[in-house]
């Protein structure tokens, strides 16, 4: 066994793998960049050393330094984890030519299944199902669009380099590949220094099922189950879980084979992932072999009590798998949520910056958090926006998806905004919950994106009574200050009025509900009176003043977690996705406050604001231009993502209050027009 890993990677993965490496009792070795000198990856390594600057091609992507680094600590194994350097068939070969093992795939594996028009010849060979299409370099759109009429539309045109959804069009029409073969060629080229194409049939409302595969080097090859990973929002997944609630047996068993059949053609030795596109007719197609560990492993290693960062280790060290086929478990229901650090309701951009509040869900009892990240410190604009990975497992799907609706409302993150609110609400959604769904998923639910309003509070009055319960709480904490003068000591009021509005500056949708409190044996009763009379919650809890989650239980039965924040005069409540904004007043104070004029927002049309934290990276125009609606005028990058931002409408550049190579906060004015 090896006596000290070096993990060539960064973040929640590489502290994954520390994670087992030390369970194991190998020592280890972290590599780290300018931005991650105080990283938590940094921290948890026996060992660790610098790399270079901030930007992964500087650091983190150069062989040469990785290299280096395992002579200088003497580390006799490298673990390149996902991302950067894990798939690259060059890194592979250097690391097993200075004598370091590298722990994956030996490289002509990789080299084989990173290619995706040499994949997909291996797996035709291999007797796995493919889909119909053209696998040979394509010359021109001219050609393109006969080897699509022959295919049949709808047609898929993708990158034979490509992934993460880049160098990727799907085209319904002869129009459509003629623009889509040019636009992936130039993705391609762009992004992988590769512009070769082809094209395939697009599967109609298709599921993305992987296989997880577990190879040695004596030709032991086992297949661990399935995960769907069907919720994915512009190719990037949003949640996996594991098994498939869509999938039959005998699907699961063949997809299982065909999976080992592929690994065993390239002498697979490792973990690794067979990806399929499966149809509503449950037929299986094959996408593409990740020859690497995949970010949603933990899933497989919850129903089936493997760590596969172990095996991958015990493989890379000579040993042979420990049980077979018959063996592997398929134990109740696992799910995971990434946790990027991405705005939501901002069209999700990145969104970097210091975790003021960094708080997971308490870990236990079937909630796993996997993290590279701790409170009080940065997510730099420099790598990917993950923040951790929030895992559950139980008996069954319904009780995954509780656990997860739990773990999420229980999860704190501030100073960023984080995926969180789009993933608690679809955890609510009817169609995720029932297991009915594919692909397109998220775009046809939320055709116009993601907005506060786009998951409602299921009971509204519940949000009011919560409020009116916080509310009472703050003044029992207030009454308790001495000095109070006898015979005038402060008396708590019973009524209150919970005054809310469901649009800033709409005066006509604000509202009052009347609510009433009463106190007996430590149990706060709320009458709320709503639209259908009188609804009554009773609540009992320990939340104190100044407590971000606050743990109830309603009506004796009902157990929650919901983030609450006491913003001046008002009350800001988060439960399963819904968000409640308001203010708790006195009775005559509530009807005061339906008086009160509502301030106009002010005019921002003829100013332009950077919509994310970020590195500008161009500014495409200059002060006394004239511009037209659409124009191109400026670029932001964080994240390794290029945002470009455009005029809403004509007018003449008046004023340039940044330049070319600053760094921009959320919100920050970048130009004035006249």
């Amino acid at each position: 066994m090896f006596k000290k890993i070096l993990i060539a990677n960064r973040g929640e993965i590489a502290c994954r793998i520390i994670s087992t490496a030390q369970r194991m009792g190998i020592k280890t070795v972290a590599v780290y960049s300018a931005a991650d000198r105080e990283s938590r990856h940094v921290r948890m390594a026996d060992e660790a050393v610098f790399i270079g600057p901030a930007p992964s091609r500087e650091s983190y992507l150069l062989i040469e330094r990785i290299i280096q680094a395992c002579k200088d600590t003497s580390a006799d194994a490298v673990h390149p984890g996902y991302g950067f350097l894990s798939e690259n068939a060059e890194f592979a070969e250097r690391v097993e030519a200075e004598g370091i093992t590298f722990i994956g795939p030996k490289f002509p594996a990789i080299a084989a299944m990173g290619d995706k028009i040499a994949s997909k010849k291996l797996a035709l060979a291999a007797h796995v199902n493919t889909i119909p299409g053209y696998n040979e370099v394509i010359e021109s759109p001219e050609e393109a669009v006969k080897i699509a009429q022959d295919i049949g539309y709808p047609v898929m045109i993708k990158a034979s380099a490509g992934g993460g959804g880049k160098g990727l069009r799907v085209a319904h029409n002869d129009a459509e590949v003629l623009t889509g073969f040019v636009t992936c060629k130039t993705e391609a080229a762009n992004n992988f220094g590769d512009d070769r194409v082809f094209i395939e049939k697009f599967v109609v409302e298709p599921r993305h099922i992987e296989i997880q595969i577990l190879g040695d080097a004596h030709g032991n090859v086992v297949y661990l189950w399935e995960r769907e990973c069907s919720i994915q929002r512009r190719h990037q997944k949003v949640i996996e879980e594991a098994p498939s609630p869509f999938i039959s047996a005998a699907t699961r068993k063949a997809m299982g084979e065909q999976a080992v059949a592929l690994a065993k053609a390239v002498q697979y030795q490792s973990a690794g992932t067979v990806e399929f596109v499966v149809g509503a007719d449950q037929s299986f197609y094959f996408l593409e072999m990740n020859t690497r560990l995949q970010v949603e492993h933990p899933v497989t290693e919850a129903i089936t009590g493997l760590d596969l960062v172990e095996q991958m280790i015990r493989v890379a060290a000579g040993e042979k798998l420990a049980f077979t086929q018959a063996e592997i478990q398929l134990n109740g229901w696992a799910m995971e949520c990434r946790i990027n650090a991405d705005d939501p309701f901002r069209n999700f951009l990145p969104s970097i910056g210091r975790l003021v509040k960094y708080r997971p869900p308490e870990v236990g009892n079937g909630v796993r958090v996997d993290t590279g990240v701790f409170e009080g410190g940065e997510i730099p604009m420099y790598y990917d926006s993950m923040i951790a990975k929030l895992i559950v497992h139980g008996a069954n799907r319904q009780e995954a998806i509780e656990k997860m609706r739990s773990a999420l409302n229980e999860f704190v993150i501030r100073g960023i905004h984080s995926t969180i609110p789009f993933q608690a609400a679809l955890f609510q959604h009817p169609r995720f919950v029932s297991g009915d769904f594919n692909t397109g998923f998220i775009a046809e639910e939320y055709p116009n994106g993601f907005h506060p309003d786009s998951v409602q509070p299921q009971d509204p009055y519940l949000f009011a009574a919560l409020a009116t319960f916080m509310r009472h709480r703050y003044l029992e904490h207030i009454q308790l200050i001495d000095g109070q003068l006898i015979g005038h000591e402060m008396v708590i009021a019973k009524r209150f009025a919970v005054v809310t509005g469901k649009r800033v500056g709409a005066s006509d949708d604000q509202y009052i509900l009347p609510t009433r409190i009463e106190l007996k044996e430590g149990v706060y009763t709320l009458y709320v009176d709503g639209a259908n009379g009188l609804s009554r919650y009773d609540i009992a809890s320990q939340w104190r003043p100044g407590a971000i989650c606050l743990r109830a239980t309603i009506n004796g039965t009902r157990k929650l977690t919901a983030q609450v924040e006491r913003r001046g005069v008002g009350y800001h409540l988060v439960l399963d996705g819904a968000q409640y904004a308001c203010m708790v007043l006195s009775p005559f104070g509530g009807e005061m406050q339906q008086r009160m004029p509502i301030k106009a927002l002010p005019d921002t049309s003829k100013m332009l604001f950077s919509p994310m934290p970020g590195l500008l990276t161009q500014v495409a125009v200059k002060v006394g231009d004239s511009v037209i609606a659409g124009q191109k005028l400026a670029a932001i990058e964080a994240m390794k993502m290029e945002n470009t931002l455009v005029a809403a409408q004509d007018g003449v550049v008046a004023e340039l209050l940044v330049k070319q190579g600053d760094s921009l906060s959320v919100d920050q004015l970048i130009m004035r027009f006249e």
